[in-house]
């Protein structure tokens, strides 16, 4: 895989597994209480949180799956089944099944109004973690680190990390006004948009881990 090539597509994909718009509401929510100034703050160190995750498995994602002794391509095939999952659940309308839903009344939720004031506290969980960036943005990220062949590839990847972050903090500071613009059926199609792309996507990380499974298929 040549990430030189693929970096746009990786870009996509994080965009879109990542989905900055899935965090809308819980962050309209818990945020509903401080200044803008505050808002902003936390917008902030939300999407440096993200950036930091992707950062820290685009440097470890291989040496972590070589400690547990998972074949790049096993991890391929896997994690662009998950990818596919993710993206079937966007088309159908439904809730990203790799990122939880947290319940108002939940006891989740009730500890994160408790510790509202604690900026720093809301804006890593549950905003970036695992609300904005789950398993299927993490996989995504260990999956083209793992088939890095250079430093310049590792590069790469950070950088879109750092773009995908940069769109997280622009889009969470206009929050209020995305909301009320798109309302839910404009979140619900531009889901569904989003779920085709991500489809294709997931496809071709499946067969680049067949391939490497399998080189005869290549010939």
């Amino acid at each position: 895989m040549e990430l030189g090539v693929e970096i746009g597509k990786l870009l996509v994909a994080l965009l879109v597994l990542i989905n900055p718009f899935s965090a809308l509401s819980i962050y309209l929510d818990l945020t509903q209480n401080h200044s803008t100034k505050e808002k902003r703050r936390i917008a902030r160190t939300a999407a440096l949180a993200v950036f930091i995750v992707i950062v820290v498995f685009a440097l470890g994602g291989g040496i972590l799956l070589k400690v547990l002794g998972i074949s790049v391509g096993s991890f391929q095939v896997g994690g662009g089944i998950l990818v596919l999952l993710i993206a079937i659940s966007l088309m159908n309308g439904n809730d990203n099944p790799a990122k939880p839903k947290i319940d108002p009344h939940s006891e989740e939720h009730q500890n994160a109004q408790q510790v509202r004031r604690n900026e720093k506290a809301i804006a890593v969980v549950p905003i970036a973690i695992p609300i904005t960036i789950g398993p299927g943005g993490i996989s995504t990220v260990i999956i083209y680190s793992s088939a890095a062949k250079n430093y310049s590839d590792i590069a790469l990847i950070i950088i879109s990390g750092f773009l995908v972050s940069l769109i997280c903090y622009l889009i969470l500071i206009v929050a209020g006004r995305i909301s009320k613009r798109l309302g839910t059926t404009g979140l619900t199609i531009l889901n569904r948009i989003m779920g085709m792309m991500l489809a294709a996507i997931s496809v071709e990380i499946i067969v680049a881990g067949l391939k490497s499974i399998f080189p005869q298929l290549v010939a």
